[in-house]
């Protein structure tokens, strides 16, 4: 008599493993996670150090300058005094500006996410593939070069954003100028790169600690 025919059992602990091998990695690395969270905690930090709004509009302080060398002397006074107000404000202008034009706004958040998910916050031992085809890092690095180039120079966003900043910035000045800081708490020891602006020397670092690897 023939005995029964024997049915393949699998291992779940190999089938586990396989699974395990073949699952992609989180999009949310621990740099990824690390920059956001240093970005959150920059911006509560800076916006805590804003001005009230109704000193910088207080309209019984404005009077015009005598001369340049006194619209300079007020613009970095003033500067130093409502610098988180006025980046509020460049900042209010470039997004009116881009919501105002929606592709505009899609090509540049699009730029941003080609960099940050292709080469910033990529694990730099998990090569590109695209195509069937394996991109090196200095490939993925001259690609999205070129792509920032053409994005800023060959299209509307450059020149969208250069319209922007130039308008923010003449908004600036002009309130700089014509608003007397006499009447302003002016701390001359007070770091320059603090709140906003010190999470730009903190993301230089990081970029740069990141792209030691990328050699």
């Amino acid at each position: 008599m023939a005995s029964p025919p024997t049915l393949p059992i699998s291992n779940p602990q190999s089938n586990s493993g396989t699974t395990g091998s073949q699952s992609q990695p989180s999009i949310a690395t621990p740099a990824f996670r690390s920059f956001i969270a240093r970005l959150s905690s920059s911006v509560r930090e800076g916006f805590s150090q804003r001005r009230p709004w109704s000193e910088l509009i207080d309209r019984a302080a404005m009077s015009r300058p005598d001369s340049l060398s006194e619209a300079y002397s007020r613009i970095r006074k003033n500067f130093s005094y409502f610098r988180v107000n006025y980046i509020t404000l460049l900042a209010l202008v470039l997004a009116i500006s881009l919501i105002s034009h929606p592709l505009s706004l899609l090509v540049l958040f699009g730029l941003l996410g080609s960099w940050a998910f292709m080469y910033l916050f990529r694990p730099s031992d998990q090569p590109l593939v695209l195509f069937g085809r394996t991109f090196a890092d200095r490939e993925i690095l001259g690609i999205l070069v070129v792509l920032t180039v053409f994005v800023v120079f060959l299209t509307n966003v450059g020149s969208l954003l250069i319209s922007a900043l130039m308008v923010g910035l003449a908004v600036v000045c002009v309130h700089g100028a014509f608003r007397m800081p006499e009447d302003l708490f002016l701390d001359d020891q007070e770091p320059v790169n603090s709140g906003l602006l010190s999470f730009l020397g903190g993301a230089a670092s990081s970029a740069a600690a990141s792209s030691v690897p990328r050699v």
